[in-house]
């Protein structure tokens, strides 16, 4: 795979007081397509980031019903992967690649 591929796999980091929380087992959550797979992101985190891999486990997030002037739009669904790490390994999201 190549280095541009990996960057369509890992669309971004996921900020949110979960994540952050999951950060300090080792873990770390990104947001990928929809049609990503375990090994593809796995491949991906390794490559970009110089880490090793313990586990990928991944949902997919339903988007929600809103309103907006009366009127019912559908936000769209996506996937969470989160990556855990190797013990000595760690990736800080608030920088960048």
């Amino acid at each position: 795979m190549s280095k541009l591929a990996h960057y369509d796999v890992i669309l971004g980091p996921v900020i949110t007081e979960k994540s952050t929380l999951v950060s300090e087992n080792n873990q770390v959550v990104f947001r990928v397509p929809l049609d990503a797979t375990k090994p593809a992101i796995k491949a991906a985190v390794e490559a970009l980031f110089d880490v090793k891999v313990k586990a990928v486990n991944t949902l997919r997030v339903k988007g929600k019903t809103k309103r907006f002037r009366g009127r019912k739009g559908q936000r769209s669904d996506w996937k969470k992967a989160m990556v855990s790490l190797e013990e000595g390994h760690s990736i800080d999201v608030t920088t960048g690649i």
